[in-house]
């Protein structure tokens, strides 16, 4: 039982030498509640305390909890778990040139919403729009925090108790339980539902049309693939169609692919040229995924159409933030220069060959063992479903897998392997080269030695 009268007071505990580096890093205030608390912890239950209260122990307790409560949960990970756009770990990692124009942005004032030629006032909503209408042709364009935003917008300007048609096969939810039919009612949009789950024609649009609609609406699927007995309108029947009936197209791309995916031995992923080419009035996508950027929705399209959507009231809920714009504008330039491959570092993974992640995995072998076998990336993040790539992975076949792969989940920084098959798989491909010493000092510390 703990002598409650020899606890130390809170003034003694905060002249002990041990504190002065608490006191330095995190300030008096904190300390010395932390102080209070531990010291209130021990008076409630005396019972329940297995250490010996000493001025050392009550600082190391106290030292404990703050790191525990005041670490930061967003921190830097290592992905190697071979999907590209991994959307619990953020997606798209950004250029050199999109982290330092967001950091040049950051450190001071910018014209975010300043004519520097009028010396007053202006729009946020010209950042990024000039280089989106010259990469795309589009004749206006709007930037929003996500394509979920992106999508709420567009239906609440344009059809806020309005009927909008789509066809059941693409009433579809993506990750984080967001689903296309609850977007709709939220904006106050009334959904009309045409069409099978696996087929629908020409017919049924017109048919819908008919009836009087707002808005004709077409979203990718996303996440899956449907097979077989299928079929479903061209873009370009649709967007004909829609204009006979002088009702604007909407094309919900989500990914947002600007370069052919099937350069890349992927299946072709729908491009936001193309959906303009065939005469789309909107177009949504996401900065994260494809495109490489930072988060953000992207909606291009006819200007009459941007500009009813840049003066609905949710448009200011929804806008995107300077750093956001600043990255979003340093993506946009790779692309413009014609370096997006080189630059961006998801078209650098998903261009990357198979006998240069063969090299680096080997590499990694040579330093800390495990075997190198062949395996496959994937994309991820909602774009091309069983789409895969081929690659090289460093696998070990390890005691307690599911220990280990939490082990290196606590390293620093955070090392994310795949776990599969009863093997720990590290693909090279998403794995960034100048991460390749941290990658290789943590399996050091962790698996050399216990793998066979």
């Amino acid at each position: 039982m703990i002598d409650l009268r020899k606890l130390p007071s809170v003034d003694r505990l905060l002249l002990h030498a041990h504190a002065a580096p608490m006191l330095d890093c995190y300030g008096r205030s904190l300390v010395t509640t932390n102080i209070q608390n531990v010291l209130e912890s021990i008076r409630q239950n005396p019972q329940a305390e297995t250490f010996e209260p000493t001025e050392e122990a009550i600082l190391e307790r106290v030292k404990n909890q703050l790191i525990q409560a005041l670490t930061p949960t967003l921190t830097r990970v290592i992905n190697a778990s071979g999907v590209v756009l991994h959307t619990n770990l953020g997606r798209a990692p950004l250029s050199r040139s999109a982290q330092q124009a967001m950091s040049e942005i950051a450190g001071g004032y910018a014209t975010l919403e300043y004519d520097l030629e009028k010396g007053k006032r202006g729009s946020r909503s010209v950042h990024a729009s000039g280089l989106l209408r010259r990469l795309t042709g589009a004749e206006d364009a709007l930037v929003v925090n996500n394509n979920a935003a992106a999508v709420l917008l567009c239906l609440s300007a344009l059809a806020s108790r309005r009927a909008v048609v789509i066809s059941r096969s693409q009433l579809v939810e993506i990750g984080g339980g967001f689903r296309i039919p609850e977007v709709m009612k939220q904006s106050g949009a009334r959904l009309v539902e045409i069409g099978t789950t696996n087929r629908v024609n020409l017919g049924d649009y017109e048919s819908a049309l008919r009836d009087g609609a707002a808005l004709l609406m077409r979203a990718h699927t996303s996440n899956f693939k449907l097979v077989g007995f299928t079929s479903q309108p061209e873009l370009k029947e649709l967007t004909a169609l829609a204009h006979q009936y002088e009702v604007p197209m909407l094309d919900d791309l989500g990914s947002g692919a600007l370069l052919d995916t099937s350069r890349f031995g992927l299946a072709h992923e729908p491009m936001v040229q193309e959906s303009l080419a065939a005469g789309v009035d909107l177009v949504c996508f996401s900065g994260d995924k494809l495109l490489g950027g930072p988060q953000a929705g992207i909606i291009l399209g006819k200007a009459h159409l941007v500009a009813k959507i840049k003066r609905h009231p949710l448009a200011r809920a929804v806008r995107a933030d300077k750093l956001c714009l600043a990255g979003l504008e340093a993506t946009l330039l790779h692309y413009l220069k014609g370096e997006a491959e080189k630059e961006i570092p998801i078209w650098r993974m998903i261009s990357a060959s198979a006998n240069d992640l063969k090299e680096r995995a080997t590499r990694w072998q040579q330093q800390v063992g495990g075997e190198v076998v062949e395996e496959h990336s994937t994309v991820g993040g909602g774009s091309l479903p069983e789409e895969t790539l081929p690659t090289f992975a460093l696998s070990f076949n390890i005691p307690g897998l599911e220990q280990m792969a939490a082990r290196l989940r606590q390293s620093t920084p955070p090392l994310i392997a795949r776990v599969q098959g009863g093997r720990l798989y590290l693909d090279p491909r998403t794995v960034l080269p100048e991460e390749d010493e941290d990658l290789v000092r943590i399996l050091r510390t962790h698996i050399t030695g216990a793998h066979r």
